[in-house]
């Protein structure tokens, strides 16, 4: 089974420090077995290294590995985009979600573990890369449980895929899409292209363009 780019970036990062300078990206080519001369690996280096500063970070890592998505893919992200922006004001808030999506039929919020503000706060949270600015880590592949839109109440979870070998839950037919918890403080926003860079990593999963857009409208309801 393959690893996910997260994976693969967090084995090739032997200091841990969020970057992948030229020695560990030449250890980590070496680990999975590509083989090229130096002069081969540090062009290569370069084309991930898209601000030049000499490090390769975990967006500049991902971005390079990701497939461009189709026009289409792109539309009906950004029309799952628009139904959560009720307010029209371009990024995606707690308050949009109250509007959209009811958080107490969460599990969590209904054993008394979280609040109705932590439920939407979760979920916002998703969108975020696995390696944040504060520098703590993602938490490992944990469902967030039941969303409901407000006027219909969800009961179940129904399929489940994978990602590059991690398993994530990237969409339900019953319920609103969401993968794995961040355990770290947030803005309490997502801005399109956050919403768009979380759907291009689902997308690369999706061979055909008309499976991943069923998804999506299932998914969100469109």
């Amino acid at each position: 089974m393959s690893s996910g780019p997260d994976k693969v970036f967090r084995i090739m990062d032997d200091n841990n420090n969020r970057t992948l300078d030229f020695k560990e990206f030449m250890k980590g080519l070496n680990d999975y077995a590509v083989v090229m001369e130096k002069e081969e690996a540090e062009e290569l280096f370069r084309r991930f290294d898209k601000d030049g500063n000499g490090t390769i970070d975990f967006d500049e890592f991902l971005l390079t590995l990701r497939p461009p998505m189709s026009r289409a893919r792109k539309e009906v992200i950004m029309q799952a985009f628009r139904k959560l922006d009720k307010t029209g004001d371009g990024v995606i808030t707690i308050e949009d979600l109250r509007e959209v999506y009811n958080a107490k039929h969460h599990p969590k919020y209904q054993n008394g573990e979280w609040s109705e503000e932590q439920v939407f706060r979760k979920f916002l949270d998703n969108f975020d890369s696995p390696y944040d600015k504060d520098g703590l880590v993602a938490g490992g592949c944990s469902s967030l449980g039941i969303w409901s839109c407000t006027n219909t109440p969800l009961d179940s979870h129904s399929s489940w895929k994978t990602l590059g070998g991690d398993v994530k839950q990237i969409a339900c037919e019953t319920d609103f899409p969401h993968a794995f918890s961040i355990t770290k403080p947030h803005s309490n926003l997502v801005t399109p292209e956050e919403f768009m860079n979380y759907y291009a990593g689902v997308s690369a999963s999706i061979d055909t363009d008309v499976y991943f857009i069923v998804m999506m409208r299932t998914a969100w309801k469109l």
